[in-house]
């Protein structure tokens, strides 16, 4: 890892940043509100990284600066000192799944060196993602969702009918659904959380071979830095419903409306990505209290190293 810019000592710190974001999230779980289990969660992010040492800044946030009172894009946070960052984050990844106590809610962020992370607008985005140990170009947002499991099950030497495919479940989907059924595939259906989704390709035990969809294109640019970590790849493709959301695009420097963005345009710098459970889901334990402590549970990448380490901690309410 770089020493001067994504140091080990930084990438410690984001564990703390997202551990304490957690934490804070998990006490309004199946509580009903989704505003406030969300509302805390920024607010407990905001205040861990105004404790670290370096000058960061919020390129994917919680919108823009006139819609979110904190964490909005554009905003310094950190003590000023030490390397200029870019961050990319969600605090609570499933505000729902947090409200109904559901598996898989995440506490998520990214950082990279100044200028590494895609300034994605508040728009949505056509994703695909596969973990690593494929050639390149081997899926493609243009062929059918059929066709690109048909091609890494037969560069993987297995069945189609032995391959999984995760998709939200949104009516915008049934086609997807169709094209991988008629090909044979299995799908793993979730309620929310397409980041989670994604990052289910990087690691074999998931049993997730391949993430199909439509969703945020911010949560798209944080699951391509925990790609990039691992070797995966990704592509996206912004969606626009309205001239609104193509103004927001330029304001944020993007004038090609049809461009699909391969993994390293989303995330084109060295990312440390980060995510602590705050409910249990595939990937990660949620928090737990017992006994007059609190139990975390976390997954910190580096892409310079490829480094993936999972990072169980334990302290005193």
């Amino acid at each position: 890892m770089d020493n001067n810019v994504l140091t080990a000592s930084l990438a410690d710190a984001m564990v703390r940043v997202t551990e304490e974001t957690a934490i804070a999230s998990e006490r309004l779980a199946g509580r009903g509100d989704e505003k406030k289990a969300d509302a805390a969660a920024v607010d407990a992010m905001r205040k861990a990284f105004n404790a670290v040492d370096f000058q960061g800044r919020v390129v994917i946030g919680e919108g823009e600066r006139d819609e979110a009172p904190m964490l909005y894009i554009g905003e310094e946070v950190g003590t000023g000192k030490g390397p200029a960052i870019d961050i990319a984050l969600d605090p609570l990844e499933g505000t729902t799944l947090t409200a109904k106590a559901m598996a898989n809610a995440l506490a998520v962020l990214a950082i990279a060196p100044r200028g590494g992370l895609l300034h994605a607008p508040d728009t949505y985005m056509d994703k695909l993602a596969i973990g690593p140990g494929y050639p390149e170009g081997i899926v493609s947002l243009d062929a059918t969702p059929a066709e690109n499991i048909q091609a890494l099950a037969k560069h993987s030497g297995r069945r189609v009918e032995d391959m999984t495919v995760c998709v939200l479940d949104r009516p915008r989907h049934q086609d997807i659904i169709d094209s991988l059924r008629s090909a044979g595939a299995r799908i793993a259906l979730i309620s929310d959380g397409d980041v989670a989704g994604v990052i289910a390709t990087t690691n074999k035990l998931t049993g997730i071979d391949m993430y199909v969809g439509q969703g945020g294109a911010p949560e798209g640019v944080l699951a391509a830095a925990a790609l990039k970590c691992v070797g995966g790849q990704m592509y996206g493709r912004l969606v626009f419903r309205n001239d609104d959301e193509k103004k927001r695009a330029t304001r944020v420097g993007i004038t090609d409306f049809g461009k699909t963005y391969s993994l390293n345009e989303l995330a084109s710098g060295e990312t440390v990505f980060c995510a602590t459970g705050v409910t249990k889901g595939n990937l990660l334990d949620g928090v737990l209290f017992r006994d007059g402590r609190v139990h975390t549970h976390t997954l910190v990448m580096t892409s310079t190293d490829g480094m993936v380490r999972y990072v169980r901690s334990s302290r005193k309410v």
